[in-house]
């Protein structure tokens, strides 16, 4: 019986470690970037091999962060697999290893160019866990601009890499994201500060790091209007708009009064899940048009 715990503790530490809403969210991108760039249906093997891409190397990235940031956790979330003695560090290291080696080995069913891209953010995603995290803004900027490349990388699998709704969609996931990472480097100032973190919010302190997240959430919601406007978009978007950045700036405005570190967390995450609704939405809306 004790065994069985043990075992289910594991398997429970593995997918926190793999945090399978965020890779989810990374995939879906992908195949959004997919739809956007042709204006049609993708074929069955480019949207399973987008999203599968999208979700190993997302993961991979984000297993390696727990990795490097075990000391940190220790202060800010000490209930994560590692920090919490579920999962021991070699067994993160060989998790690592094989979901950046099926991230690759998928890529490079795509295409040559597919795989070369894949490896560079590959490797932007490993030096950001390893060195350029506790860089502040530089380190943010460059996980937003990770985030953003999924939906180009969709329209470099369907070859149509430069669509103008390609780059909005890219524009919009790099805003959002860039708040976002501001916003949660707030939100960990305790525990970065044990690592000497260079974030907007050491500083300049907690409050302006927020104001700033607030700017860029503030232009998402303008970003957001502009495919609608052009013509982009069919006007039956135009209400899936209007709900998520309702969500947005309800809880950008909630961010700037925050009374804890779990309400901020509540709700960084709900402008994440807001989001990610948005890109399923699309995508089910064109499955069925």
């Amino acid at each position: 019986m004790i065994d069985k715990i043990i075992i289910f503790e594991k398997i429970k530490g593995i997918i926190q470690l793999m945090r399978f809403d965020l890779s989810f969210a990374a995939g879906i991108s992908v195949v959004v970037g997919e739809f956007v760039a042709i204006s049609s249906f993708p074929s069955l093997n480019d949207l399973i091999l987008g999203f599968m891409v999208g979700f190993f190397i997302s993961t991979s990235a984000l297993i390696l962060n727990d990795y490097f940031d075990i000391e940190a956790d220790r202060i800010n979330r000490p209930t994560r697999p590692l920090p919490s003695g579920i999962i021991k560090p070699t067994s993160v290291i060989v998790l690592w290893i094989i979901t950046s080696i099926i991230g690759f080995v998928l890529a490079f069913q795509i295409s040559y160019i597919a795989l070369l891209v894949v490896i560079i953010f590959w490797i932007i995603g490993f030096l950001y866990n390893w060195k350029f995290k506790r860089m502040g803004l530089f380190g943010n900027l460059m996980v937003s601009f990770s985030v953003a490349i999924t939906f180009i990388f969709g329209g470099i699998i369907v070859g149509n890499p430069w669509n103008v709704m390609v780059w909005s969609f890219a524009f919009i996931a790099f805003f959002i994201d860039l708040g976002e990472e501001i916003a949660s480097d707030a939100l960990d100032m305790i525990g970065d500060e044990k690592i000497n973190s260079k974030s907007i919010a050491i500083n300049m302190g907690m409050d302006n790091a927020l104001k700033i997240s607030s700017v860029l959430f503030g232009i998402v919601v303008f970003i957001s209007f502009v495919p609608i406007f052009l013509g982009y978009l069919e006007w039956y978007y135009l209400i899936t708009i209007l709900i998520i950045n309702i969500i947005i700036i309800f809880s950008t405005f909630k961010l700037l009064k925050i009374r804890s570190i779990d309400e901020g967390r509540k709700y960084t995450r709900l402008i994440y899940l807001g989001a990610t609704f948005a890109l399923l939405f699309f995508v089910i809306s064109n499955i069925l048009t």
